[in-house]
């Protein structure tokens, strides 16, 4: 499937969570069986070179994983805080209207491996770069990250780029 078929696959609620926002739907893309698979693909080729895939609870689970998975390496998740048993390292970031905060298990990870970031949207790019700060702290490279789903107009991909990440994204979409 071309990324316009895919794009096409995305629904769009509108006024969703509030009034002006334009929301995102991936749950049409990932309940097409061609559409998700293609989807997989995409992203897969992306990210040659790394050695383990991350994911953001709880989209990028369901991407990242499926990442991994095509590619048989290591999935790592990032976690909301207080989600896993063992002991974690974490990060707070910011958000627009707080702090919130990603934990993982560091033993997860090996010293010096390049992990890649997989997510379902990128948009300010906050959790993004707080899950780089993450993956670092434990020892990762962290230089590629691709996302189905790009809001240019909010940021994100400079936010990365600051970091020395190189962002990858399936489709754009114009507005927050």
């Amino acid at each position: 499937m071309t990324p316009a078929e895919l794009k096409a696959l995305v629904r769009t609620i509108p006024d969703f969570p509030k009034a002006g926002i334009q929301f995102r739907d991936i749950t049409t893309l990932i309940g097409h069986g061609p559409g998700f698979a293609a989807t997989i693909e995409w992203l897969a080729r992306e990210i040659s070179g790394a050695e383990a895939i991350a994911g953001m609870e709880a989209r990028g689970f369901i991407f990242g994983a499926a990442v991994a998975a095509r590619l048989e390496l290591p999935f790592i998740p990032i976690r909301k805080p207080g989600k896993l048993p063992c002991c974690v390292i974490g990060v707070d970031y910011e958000l627009e209207y707080g702090v919130d905060r990603l934990e993982m298990d560091p033993q997860s990870i090996a010293q010096g491996q390049a992990v890649a970031i997989v997510d379902d949207l990128l948009a300010t790019g906050g959790t993004a770069a707080a899950a780089t700060e993450l993956l670092r702290n434990a020892g990762g490279l962290v230089t590629r990250a691709a996302f189905v789903i790009d809001l240019p107009e909010l940021g994100g991909r400079e936010k990365l780029a600051e970091r020395s990440v190189d962002v990858s994204a399936l489709m754009n979409f114009a507005g927050a």
